[in-house]
């Protein structure tokens, strides 16, 4: 929303203020929903570093990174506490590190498939469009799945990088690994430049594409929609 504004971009002020709390239900909720996502996947493929060090948890205070959630605000993309993870514990350590990893992008977007199915639901019991939870929804979602999509990027530190892992000799990943913090810097200056936007934009509104389809289906199947 704010990065809106800074583009100069026109808004109302109920939008605004819909838009800021939906910015921080989804720090205060799906910042820690996407940790935990991670936390539980890696504590059923062995790893209990994260549950041990108590990050299974949907708390948010304990997720809450102050850096991340001022970026979601200014840029629409930010993040909670990593939690930790040892890849020692795993069976197959590529392959577990990169299915942890990919459980965070997936509850995001599962949480804009169940958004999106509430906003129907809401649509169909009223047969109308009502303007709050429209903004809320919408914005709801379209923060969700660029979340997901953001973090596949398979760039260090996003989860897409551990993903990449899973496909590299362990000499490859040790190379890619050895300029993170380099890349990193890079990654948020390609970010506040808008560098990514395009081919981010095409991702985010194929996946809204899909997860639009799904969430209207059940209704159209009973004709309510």
């Amino acid at each position: 929303m704010l990065y809106e504004i800074l583009r100069g971009e026109s808004f109302t002020l109920t939008r605004a203020i819909v838009e800021i709390l939906t910015m921080l239900f989804i720090i205060f909720f799906i910042l820690p929903l996407h940790e935990f996502a991670h936390a539980l996947a890696a504590h059923k493929l062995g790893d209990d570093t994260a549950k041990n060090s108590g990050r299974l948890t949907l708390n948010p205070i304990v997720s809450f990174d102050m850096v991340g959630s001022i970026l979601l605000l200014l840029i629409g993309f930010g993040w909670a506490k990593p939690v930790p993870i040892n890849p020692r514990n795993f069976r197959k350590p590529k392959r577990d590190t990169a299915l942890t990893a990919f459980a965070g992008p997936l509850s995001n977007l599962i949480a804009a498939l169940v958004g999106m199915i509430i906003y129907y639901a809401i649509y169909a019991a009223l047969h109308y469009e009502p303007l709050i939870p429209s903004i809320f929804f919408g914005y709801y979602v379209e923060i969700n799945i660029a979340l997901a999509v953001f973090n596949l990027i398979p760039l260090p530190p996003l989860d897409g990088s551990k993903i990449l892992g899973a496909f590299l000799t362990d000499r490859a990943i040790s190379n890619y690994y050895r300029y993170q913090n380099i890349i990193i810097l890079i990654v948020l200056v390609i970010l506040f430049t808008g560098a990514l936007n395009t081919p981010i934009n095409f991702l985010v509104n194929w996946c809204y594409a899909g997860i639009n389809f799904l969430a209207q289906l059940p209704f159209r199947l009973f004709g309510v929609l």
